[in-house]
């Protein structure tokens, strides 16, 4: 499937109070009756509700709850500094606005570790979780610096041309296919400079290795082979320090396994979160 071949949608949006923040959140098919528990997605650093649509939305069979952090895509800027508890804390109040008492729980890269945190503070709200291209925090294998350092710039947001030009360096060199290398850039909405900053700051001294070891929720760790920002070692830390999780590994993809291998993912998520 290539990510050009779906057509966008305009899912509901909401601005939420929570935490201190206004937060701008999306919901696709909420309104809609299903067995599954909606899947709740923390996305990635700098990214916005536009960028992982794609996912949201070929996941037709269930309920998608996703949101800007503050001073990301369209959420206005954080006043003041927050970290991963209560940002976990603002989120579990966005669930009670929309009426959601039950999710299964999704992270990809800097979600993970937000999803992490979640299931620690809110274990009796999640059924499943997953985490893709993520870590465990200040003791996470490190990727190549080189790459690092260019991830971490916002203009990697900001100047499209400047991320259509980085695109195999930045999120790995996955095996040229057609569809593997989808044009996003047009979905991604710059974040404010504090927004930015403070995301960064975020996780800064934040470990989950202590804690992991007592999650019970049933986890999936999807990695791509082929990732140079999060290395594969830091799903299989993952993996090992969670007793129920099992880990999954893509072969061929880089860091935005989630978008350049979306059939793949969506197989692994239906079978583990069903259907």
């Amino acid at each position: 499937m290539k990510l050009s071949d779906i057509e966008p949608s305009n899912p509901p949006i909401s601005m939420i109070q929570a935490g201190g923040h206004t937060i701008r959140v999306a919901c696709w098919r909420l309104e809609q009756r299903s067995d599954l528990p909606p899947l709740l997605f923390f996305n990635g650093i700098g990214a916005n509700i536009e960028a992982i649509a794609p996912l949201a939305e070929q996941l037709e069979e269930r309920a998608f709850v996703t949101f800007d952090m503050p001073g990301i895509g369209r959420s206005p800027d954080p006043v003041l500094p927050y970290n991963p508890v209560t940002m976990a804390w603002a989120t579990s109040r966005i669930l009670d606005d929309l009426g959601i008492e039950t999710v299964d729980v999704m992270g990809f890269s800097w979600g993970g570790a937000l999803a992490q945190q979640f299931v620690l503070q809110h274990c009796e709200r999640v059924r499943r979780l997953v985490l893709s291209s993520s870590f465990p925090g200040i003791f996470m294998v490190p990727g190549d610096l080189s790459v690092f350092a260019r991830m971490i710039l916002s203009q990697r947001f900001a100047d499209a041309q400047y991320l259509n030009e980085n695109m195999l360096s930045l999120y790995g060199k996955t095996t040229p296919r057609p569809g593997s290398h989808p044009n996003f850039t047009s979905r991604l909405t710059a974040p404010t400079s504090r927004g930015f900053l403070y995301q960064v700051l975020a996780m800064t001294g934040w470990n989950s290795l202590p804690f992991l070891p007592f999650v019970k929720t049933p986890t999936l760790v999807v990695t791509g082979d082929e990732d140079q920002i999060v290395p594969p070692a830091n799903a299989e830390m993952l993996a090992t320090a969670i007793p129920s999780a099992e880990l999954a590994t893509i072969h061929g993809a880089g860091h935005l396994v989630l978008l350049t291998h979306l059939d793949e993912t969506l197989a692994r998520l239906r079978a583990f979160l069903g259907e």
